[in-house]
């Protein structure tokens, strides 16, 4: 009896050992983002992946995301990484893969590796060249008696909406550029705005300072 009951335990962790499966990057996007700063704007990359595994969600670990020619690397886990799901699936990734001391990121062919909680991981390449220079000025938000401009010369804009502790609130897609707040129906928990914008064409986007209601 006792030997049948280690060989069934044994057969039990064989099958479990047999089950695991490596995860797998279904899809990745990346994109530049300019952050305003008093010179020249900081770059940064907004980095995701669609990872996929067998094992469920909650079995990945960490993503890392390497430019083996310069060497360098970034690593992400469930402490860091920020997540969002689209049509039930579930994105990780960041909006801050930046340098040190705000230098400019390296452009070409980056690797992406998923690993989860096992030790199994698979890799994927992706390729970004953003432009050396931005394609425009950066842009400029004003907000002043009951108005709001917004300067700029990339092709859609939205406002990014904070609380008075400067907390997210929402996202409110712009149209125009130059007209009254109260046109916006902000919700009443509004008190700042900063700009988003974006030229989907080349995946590059820029993000002012956040601004307060006047």
């Amino acid at each position: 009896m006792i030997k049948k009951g280690l060989l069934a335990l044994f057969c039990a962790a064989l099958l479990a050992a047999c089950s695991r499966t490596e995860p797998k990057i279904a899809y990745g996007t990346m994109s530049m983002v300019y952050y305003q700063s008093e010179g020249k704007p900081e770059e940064r990359f907004s980095f995701f992946i669609l990872p996929e595994d067998d094992d469920g969600f909650e079995d990945i670990a960490e993503v890392r995301l390497y430019h083996d020619r310069e060497g360098l690397s970034w690593k992400l886990t469930t402490e860091d990484w920020v997540s969002y799901e689209v049509s039930g699936k579930t994105w990780v990734g960041s909006h801050n893969i930046a340098m040190l001391d705000d230098e400019s990121l390296p452009r070409g062919q980056f690797r992406a590796v998923l690993v989860d909680k096992g030790g199994e991981q698979s890799e994927r390449l992706f390729a970004f060249d953003a432009p050396e220079d931005p394609r425009y000025p950066f842009p400029f938000l004003t907000l002043e008696n009951g108005r709001y401009l917004v300067e700029s010369g990339y092709p859609e804009h939205s406002f990014i909406c904070y609380n008075k502790q400067g907390e997210y609130v929402n996202t409110l897609p712009l149209q125009i550029l130059d007209g009254e707040l109260a046109d916006l129906k902000l919700p009443q928990d509004v008190k700042a705005l900063a700009l988003w914008a974006e030229d989907p064409e080349y995946m590059v986007s820029a993000l002012t300072n956040i601004v307060p209601l006047p």
